[in-house]
């Protein structure tokens, strides 16, 4: 297709994908597939039909997106949810149901875990409504049939599925009462009209969308967001999206791993957000301390390997950073760091934490110095992978991105901006 740009700037206006988010060739391979289902149909004709027919449009869409979700995605976010809607019900003094927005939602695996927590922190169907929504008809109406396979049960907590499903010969069928609770529609969150009617809502998930988007584009989805969100709600954003909503003015609610964010009492400078493996992010040594959940990633060849601190000191000075940048006191966290290098050896994890507190402070060249000082004592930290790759995109260096995406993906786990669509 040589790069047909006709095509990148419809899927531009229409769902504000940036192509340099996903690469040419995704949305290449879905023009060509388009334009062979019609046989001896051309690349014009085929852009001549895309002009006139909201069915061809549609299908574009759908051929570019590519659902990639499952039950309890994130589950701190949910066991965040559970408690914070406990609290919000009675500050409101129990006067209305809480309402909570899931968008995308996908084929629905996000708003109906939201329901199955809610269910399980204890409130009773009258105390909540979902409302989820979605670009892609084929994906809500794969969520109203409310059946799935194994691929939408993930990690080893699986008793939901128990409690919640109803095993068949073809996967798996979710409860009458859970899908009571959500209210699934078509909408797109560029559209200016969106939910214009609709009262605030106290929780909002919009996880691993603003990553496809150029800068303008994010701009104009954040203000949707915020007009969407009651001014006293909660945001659940992506892991890898917290540094955009820094810049934006949330803040983030200080709980490891929820990826939720308010508006409320921002202070200044703005507090950095939990996108963090853990709530002590610390590559500890055994046997005096139990081993963190993610192993120490391999070293490259020509790097000498440091040995983590083994001193109580070394230990304790690493979990006051972490207590002192989940809590906002971004000065107090930054001095933690610099005592940690002037006493111990070089720690990829510190340099992480000042790149993240140089991102969030405004100072783009200084915290990619520290990313790649990171990078350079822990090839393959996803972390900084991640954060350095979209400090990258935004100077304007989608090669130098797009090569950083490439090696997070093949870390040892995956790359924490993962597509949800």
């Amino acid at each position: 297709m040589n790069n047909d740009q006709r095509f990148f700037d419809f899927l531009k206006e229409r769902i504000g994908l940036d192509v340099t988010s996903v690469g040419t060739a995704i949305i290449e391979r879905a023009v060509r597939q388009r334009v062979l289902a019609v046989p001896g149909r051309t690349t014009d004709d085929y852009w001549q039909s895309l002009q006139h027919s909201a069915q061809e449009q549609q299908a574009l869409i759908e051929a570019v997106i590519v659902p990639e979700t499952w039950f309890f995605r994130y589950p701190e976010s949910f066991a965040t949810l559970g408690r914070l809607a406990s609290q919000r019900l009675a500050a409101i003094k129990h006067l209305r149901a809480l309402r909570i927005l899931s968008l995308p939602c996908s084929t629905g695996e996000e708003p109906y875990s939201i329901a199955m927590a809610l269910f399980d922190a204890g409130l009773g169907p009258h105390q909540f409504k979902v409302d989820a929504m979605d670009v892609s008809p084929l994906s809500v109406d794969k969520a109203r049939q409310a059946r799935y396979g194994r691929n939408s049960f993930r990690g080893a907590d699986l008793g939901f599925r128990e409690r919640y499903f109803s095993a068949e010969e073809d996967g798996y069928y979710l409860d009458e009462r859970i899908r009571e609770q959500v209210r699934l529609q078509v909408g797109n969150l560029l559209d200016p009209a969106l939910l214009v009617n609709e009262a605030p809502y106290d929780f909002v998930f919009c996880r691993n969308l603003l990553i496809y988007f150029d800068q303008p584009t994010q701009q104009q989805v954040f203000e949707v967001l915020k007009r969407l969100t009651h001014q006293d709600g909660v945001l659940f954003i992506g892991p890898a999206e917290g540094s955009l909503l820094g810049r934006l003015g949330m803040r983030s609610i200080g709980i490891p791993q929820s990826f939720a964010f308010s508006r409320q009492g921002a202070p200044e400078p703005q507090p950095l957000p939990t996108l963090l493996p853990s709530p002590l992010p610390i590559r500890q040594p055994p046997p005096r301390v139990a081993a963190s959940p993610l192993q120490p990633r391999p070293f490259a060849a020509s790097v000498t390997p440091i040995a983590p601190p083994r001193s109580s000191d070394a230990v304790t000075l690493l979990a006051n950073i972490a207590a002192l940048a989940n809590g906002g006191k971004s000065a107090e966290a930054r001095a933690a760091c610099e005592e940690y290098l002037r006493n111990h050896a070089p720690s990829a994890q510190v340099f992480y934490w000042l790149g993240l507190l140089s991102d969030m402070a405004g100072n783009a060249l200084e915290a990619q110095g520290f990313y790649r000082k990171a990078l350079y004592l822990e090839p393959q930290h996803a972390e900084a992978l991640v954060h350095l790759a979209a400090l990258l995109a935004s100077q304007g260096d989608v090669a130098g991105a797009r090569r950083l995406q490439e090696r997070a993906a093949r870390s040892g786990r995956p790359a924490e901006s993962e597509r949800k669509r």
